[in-house]
């Protein structure tokens, strides 16, 4: 698809919301959303949590090759020791839990096969050292990475007081993979640069940066490898802050956005599988494009919702007011190999949804 054809189907959204499909009362615990073809039964609250734990604002998401659901979240600062990574088996069972080192860090995760074993990236926001950590499954540790060392990030004078220097933020929210093995990481709560490094953990390329303009970013605060062109794979960055969807090839060439606010709200991250994209967003509903990159669905759409939500965020602190079929602020989502979608959110006590592919 073309860059016109790509941010055409802005024109799509602005005629209106597609309409959430509801086969079952709003008042019933697992109502189904969607449409044909792509309906969902929601099962909240998914994963039994032992006694001992407590959910602090929980985030991201990552499936192993067994089916096993790990879960990141922030931990409290009044709740030192607590891990930051839960990791369920596919009905939901707890299996164990590790991550204190990087408390209150919790942010994005992902899982990758090399070789005949899978690993861990984490990207861990708020923490002062171990912004991006690879473990195996177990979380033990393979090598961690602070700061890049490069001149984006380099201290420079402070454009008030010439006899200062200011140190560019880096506090990065999500990885993606490369196809020539690398790995791609989004400072979206630091400088709002792009990193692409090299399958050994070398950074070979910073693009992207703060503003409004082509290339450019505003909170980008996740991304993906969208290869649903075998051919011509692009960089699919959630560029939240410009409320959009920003187009990169892969070595940092700017390629199209969406118009901002029409075809995705607030979006947090984005996953693919065969022709679909997934874009959690934060702003309560999860959005699922086809391969022209137009809205197949808006699961959880819901202006008057969206409205109560946002009004102070107070909702995300509130469960009794959370309301079966819909979302408050989906932070992340995934799909896992049978096409159902584990959906994690942004609040305060932590909630996490499997969408069971229903039809």
């Amino acid at each position: 698809m073309n860059r016109r054809e790509f941010i055409a189907t802005a024109a799509v959204a602005s005629t209106g919301p597609i309409l959430l499909g509801v086969t079952k009362k709003a008042e019933e615990k697992k109502p189904v959303i969607g449409v044909e073809g792509h309906k969902y039964e929601c099962v909240h609250n998914w994963g039994e949590l032992p006694g001992e734990f407590e959910w602090q604002t929980t985030h991201n998401v990552a499936l192993d090759g067994a089916g096993n659901v790990y879960i990141t979240h922030q931990g409290l600062k009044n709740k030192k020791g607590m891990d930051t990574v839960f990791v369920f088996d596919p009905k939901g069972k707890y299996i164990r839990s590790f991550g204190k080192d990087w408390h209150e860090g919790g942010h994005g995760i992902e899982i990758r096969k090399e070789g005949s074993e899978e690993f861990i990236y984490f990207s861990n926001t708020w923490t002062k050292t171990k912004k991006l950590v690879k473990t195996n499954l177990k979380g033990e540790q393979v090598w961690e990475k602070g700061r890049p060392e490069c001149p984006e990030y380099a201290p420079r004078p402070d454009a008030k007081d010439a006899t200062k220097t200011v140190t560019p933020a880096y506090n990065p929210t999500n990885i993606c993979w490369l196809p020539d093995g690398g790995f791609n990481v989004g400072d979206g709560y630091g400088s709002n640069y792009m990193l692409n490094y090299d399958k050994d953990g070398k950074l070979v390329k910073v693009f992207g940066g703060s503003g409004k303009g082509e290339g450019q970013l505003q909170t980008p605060h996740g991304q993906w490898v969208d290869d649903r062109v075998k051919d011509k794979p692009v960089l699919v960055v959630c560029d939240r802050a410009n409320a959009r969807l920003s187009r990169f090839r892969l070595d940092g060439t700017p390629i199209d956005s969406t118009a901002p606010g029409q075809v995705v709200l607030f979006p947090a991250h984005a996953k693919t599988r065969g022709d679909v994209l997934l874009v959690p967003d934060l702003h309560a509903r999860v959005s699922l494009f086809d391969k022209e990159n137009k809205p197949i669905v808006h699961l959880g759409d819901d202006a008057e919702w969206r409205k109560k939500v946002l009004d102070g965020f107070k909702v995300r602190s509130q469960p009794k007011e959370w309301l079966p079929g819909k979302f408050v602020h989906p932070h992340d989502a995934a799909f896992d190999k049978d096409g159902n979608i584990f959906v994690v959110e942004w609040v305060s006590t932590g909630r996490i949804t499997l969408l069971k592919k229903v039809g």
